[in-house]
């Protein structure tokens, strides 16, 4: 099992020390995700700073680039990084695909399907000359060695998408490489839905399962105090709460016991109750969906919940400074070494 960081993308000047130090740490690699920035800007200085540093989106927004374009970007990252970059792809929501980057949201999950395929029509297409696919809703059949970033001496990049319901894992199993398992994935949601399903899509396409990555954000409350571990599962309880206001993602805390949680936080988040939404999430939550331990504990607590599920686990919040780093790094290398 791999240990990567996540961190959302930095001003370009700090990410290379960023990337330096994580590696420096031990950890496998960095996950960007995409905010109010770039995740391959972020990407591409990383991979500058710190050579052999695995790297991936987690998540790019798919819709507003068309594939070519997503397409050609991965490419010159994995070229960069030595054969070492994962493209990881998300739909966003409606309101930020059309509001915010203003173009269709229209039939999302196809429409990722189509454009995975897409992209790796694309990547074919650079070695060859030869482009050719037609889908639902991209025609790609137009290219010339001008405008083509020609061969490169890695093997292409995968190609990972973010999913949550079953449609769409059963789509990552038959068409992705790997699947970004959301931020509520908890062990029991893991072992009902998504391995379940990335089975069932990998059967329609013949392939296994050991093919296709499982990558699992996990968030953590360490330390070895209690008054330590009580700061840490405040935040984790108000990005529980964030996260838990999507509709979509209702089923995830039902199912684990705990019925009726997002419309708790979506009337207080329409209320504008930011401490509310938080206090929708008891400890019982907590304990359900973090994993909470000592720092000499923490990488076996780990190995215990993800170890059976996951090929990748990335860690929220080990970037928050110069000793977490190091101590996360730790724990990353206990795990990685096992």
């Amino acid at each position: 099992m791999h240990v990567d960081v996540m961190t959302t993308p930095q001003p370009l000047r700090a990410i290379g020390d960023l990337a330096r130090r994580t590696q420096s740490a031990h950890f496998s690699g960095m996950l960007f995700t995409e905010t109010g920035r770039t995740a391959y800007l972020n990407a591409a200085v990383a991979a500058q700073a710190a050579p052999g540093l695995e790297l991936s989106t987690g998540v790019a927004v798919a819709f507003p680039r068309s594939p070519f374009v997503t397409a050609a970007t991965a490419w010159e990252l994995q070229e960069a990084t030595g054969g070492n970059f994962r493209l990881g792809l998300g739909t966003q929501v409606r309101t930020h695909v059309v509001r915010r980057y203003g173009v269709p949201f229209d039939h999302p999950g196809p429409r990722l399907r189509d454009y995975v395929l897409a992209v790796k029509a694309c990547f074919a297409a650079f070695r060859t000359g030869t482009l050719d696919h037609h889908g639902e809703f991209y025609d790609l059949d137009f290219i010339t060695p001008q405008w083509s970033a020609g061969p490169i001496d890695a093997p292409d990049p995968k190609v990972d998408v973010a999913a949550v319901n079953p449609w769409m894992l059963r789509m990552a199993g038959e068409v992705a490489d790997g699947i970004h398992v959301h931020p509520l994935g908890e062990p029991g949601y893991i072992t009902r839905h998504v391995l379940p399903k990335l089975a069932e899509g990998a059967a329609k396409s013949d392939r296994s399962t050991e093919d296709i990555a499982v990558i699992v954000p996990v968030m953590t409350i360490v330390g070895d105090t209690d008054e330590e571990r009580h700061r840490e599962r405040e935040l984790v309880r108000a990005s529980m709460s964030f996260y838990g206001s999507t509709p979509n993602y209702a089923f995830i805390w039902d199912e684990a016991g705990f019925e009726g949680t997002t419309g708790r936080i979506r009337e207080k988040q329409k209320a504008g109750d930011i401490a509310g939404m938080a206090a929708q999430i008891s400890d019982e939550h907590i304990t359900a969906f973090a994993t909470e331990s000592t720092w000499d504990g923490l990488a076996d607590a780990l190995i215990e919940r993800y170890g059976d599920k996951a090929t990748r686990i990335v860690l929220y919040n080990a970037l928050a400074d110069a000793e977490r780093i190091e101590r996360y790094g730790d724990v990353a290398q206990r795990i990685t070494e096992r």
